[in-house]
């Protein structure tokens, strides 16, 4: 099956199709295709006047035909073989009374779209922001969250990375249970709402990727089994619900489905790419039959309907496979990058001193945050005693950029049980050094919303399901935190935070007056994204482009290679109490030939809550490593210099003075 979504021409008509599915404004009204193989007849009906108009069959599953009088903005259901129920388009556009009701014609080509210069951004270079529209401001809506995107930009964030925002059921969630895939839910705005956010970001350089869930269905308001069982499958497990059938008897149009709502969002949203949702749950066996793996065909989709735009596609893919970054030719699913749970869980151990659960298997060493900088993963194939079994695969070749470094992310919040932040979790010294190593890091960071200012709102998991289901979904959330052993105490149960209840998503919205009151925190994620952005050492994120060596127990030294021969910078990390290096015997610490090391940037600026930073270099030649610090150096010239005894080889006066590494100064 090609991953061109082509257009589907009806032969008794001159109609011309954009998508294979749906219900499209034609002159005169509309024209309908579904799938329904489960159904002898389908009528398509209008509301609120209950006129049906009968579709033709096919004889392949689906049935086609003209609605006449079926205007953008009109409202519809599909009947099938004359049952009193109706149902929801599959591939509705938008559903204005939830995922239960009916679903409403739009015409895409209405919107005035001001974005036409725009190109798109590739992966390298680039900072991605997370956030979920219902909470990111207190309105919860996407024009409340335009008014906030002018920050964002000043910031440096340069690609925002949008929660699920598919129609789900009920008056909040995280959107991960959504069942009516091609419509934005009526929570956030109507669907030119969701246009005008993307066309500002634009205007603004922001780029706009959509996290979509393509390896279940919520479990309410999926109507989809009503028209075809074949979008589904048994042969293999999904702890969210039922897998999706990719590879089984009548997988082509499940797959010509999903393929289509790719494509859909890049052409009717001007989405930037995709954030693919636990992919290691997208079950394929496609590729024992010579035939490409879904995930393979979607990255071509999305390219093909992107053009001429650069396009980003990130993974989430917990066992951290290295083969999603890999090009199709080279057996990859062709994603552009893939988020780095290692480096999260190492850091987190650093920084909190836990070790419970999928925690168990890293210590937080210096050395874990060297290879993370350097390898990418920490597990490329190695025993995972958590899990009883090897973990990941080599990535030694991929290149820099295709891994995604944060510190908080919507799930790993909420899993702290009562939603609490790194800030409350940590000391802010600890936390302003490891920020630092992130933001300066060869990945592509990513921050979760909120993180740039020290946000007070917590994150929990939020979900409002009718009574019965909301028990379950109560009971599964508590059984999924028991893995951590602190919280599986009956005292700590007892105290979570009810998904359902309305109070666990309103706490969770943000109050973006707090980039005032925690002016330091969040002139320290500017000043860092502006520094990752501006020096080429740091911004080069080469393959190669930097070593690294344990300093002591709870420190470390980076060294990132220019291109420019001497022209390094080192990045010292220090997590434990102050430290004093007497002994210097490392090369990555020797500065460059003819200069010396002179200090850019220091996490202790008392502009970011820091106490001030000595000098590194002491007068006895020892270096001083402040404690909870991270300092960032860089090559000086043209410094004075004293001679030794026997008037041979010069050593540079101390130098203290900050300034840019190119300015050949001290």
């Amino acid at each position: 099956m090609s991953a061109t979504v082509p257009p589907v021409e009806q032969a008794q008509a001159t109609v011309k199709r954009r998508w294979p599915i749906g219900v499209e404004p034609q002159p005169g009204g509309a024209h309908a295709r579904v799938w329904a193989p489960k159904a002898t007849r389908v009528d398509l009906v209008t509301e609120p006047d209950g006129r049906a108009t009968a579709l033709d069959g096919e004889g392949n599953g689906y049935f086609s035909g003209a609605v006449p009088g079926l205007e953008a903005g009109g409202l519809y259901r599909f009947r099938l073989d004359g049952g009193d129920t109706l149902y929801p388009d599959p591939m509705s556009r938008f559903q204005p009374d939830g995922p239960h009701g009916p679903s409403q014609l739009v015409d895409p080509h209405r919107f005035a779209w001001t974005d036409q210069g725009w190109r798109g951004r590739a992966i390298k270079g680039q900072v991605i922001y997370e956030m979920h529209i219902g909470t990111f401001t207190r309105e919860g809506t996407w024009e409340a969250a335009i008014r906030e995107l002018p920050a964002l930009a000043d910031l440096g964030v340069t690609v925002l990375e949008v929660m699920p925002v598919s129609e789900f059921s009920g008056r909040f969630g995280w959107g991960y249970d959504g069942v009516n895939l091609f419509a934005p839910t009526r929570l956030y705005g109507d669907a030119d709402a969701m246009r005008r956010f993307v066309d500002e970001a634009h205007r603004l350089g922001l780029a706009v990727i959509l996290d979509v869930v393509y390896n279940h269905f919520g479990p309410d308001g999926n109507y989809l089994k009503c028209f075809s069982d074949g979008y589904f499958t048994d042969r293999y497990k999904n702890e969210w619900g039922e897998a999706i059938n990719f590879d089984g008897p009548d997988a082509a149009p499940v797959r010509e489905f999903f393929l289509s709502n790719a494509a859909f969002w890049i052409e009717e949203y001007h989405l930037d790419g995709l954030r693919l949702d636990a992919t290691q749950s997208i079950h394929d066996g496609s590729e024992s039959r010579g035939e490409p793996h879904i995930l393979t065909e979607i990255s071509r989709t999305v390219r093909e309907a992107a053009g001429s735009r650069a396009t980003i596609l990130v993974g989430e893919n917990e066992p951290q496979h290295a083969s999603m970054v890999k090009p199709a030719e080279k057996g990859g699913c062709g994603l552009c990058a893939i988020w780095n749970d290692d480096l999260h869980h190492s850091a987190m151990v650093a920084l909190t001193g836990r070790t419970e659960a999928y925690y168990s298997d890293y210590r937080g060493t210096p050395q874990e945050f060297v290879s993370a900088m350097k390898y990418g993963f920490l597990y490329q194939g190695q025993w995972y005693r958590w899990q009883g079994k090897r973990r990941g695969m080599p990535a030694f070749d991929v290149p820099r950029p295709a891994f995604v470094s944060f510190l908080q992310n919507h799930d790993q919040i909420a899993n702290s049980a009562h939603g609490l932040r790194l800030h409350a979790l940590t000391s802010p010294g600890r936390l302003r050094a490891m920020t630092a190593l992130i933001l300066l890091g060869p990945g592509t960071p990513m921050l979760f919303q909120g993180q740039e200012f020290a946000a007070s709102a917590p994150f929990l998991y939020f979900a409002d399901h009718k009574p019965d289901l909301a028990a379950l979904v109560e009971t599964g959330r508590a059984e999924f935190l028991t893995q951590f052993p602190s919280l599986a105490d009956p005292a700590m149960l007892a105290t979570l935070p009810k998904p359902h209840a309305e109070d666990s998503f309103t706490r969770c919205k943000l109050d973006h007056r707090e980039r005032e009151t925690n002016a330091a925190v969040w002139a320290l994620h500017r000043d860092l994204l502006r520094l990752r952005k501006e020096d080429p050492v740091f911004a080069a994120q080469r393959v190669g482009g930097l070593d690294g060596a344990v300093l002591r127990e709870e420190a470390f030294v980076l060294r990132f290679f220019g291109e420019t021969e001497g022209d390094d910078r080192l990045v010292l990390m220090n997590l434990g109490r102050d430290l004093i290096l007497r002994a210097l015997a490392d090369p990555l610490l020797a500065p460059p030939r003819d200069a010396a090391w002179s200090l850019l940037w220091s996490s202790e600026e008392p502009a970011y809550g820091g106490g001030g930073t000595a000098p590194v270099e002491q007068p006895d030649g020892a270096w001083r490593l402040p404690g909870h610090a991270a300092l960032v150096l860089g090559p000086a010239w043209d410094f004075p210099t004293k001679s030794d005894d026997e008037g041979g080889n010069t050593t540079p006066v101390i130098v203290v003075s900050k300034g840019s590494a190119n300015d050949r100064r001290t």
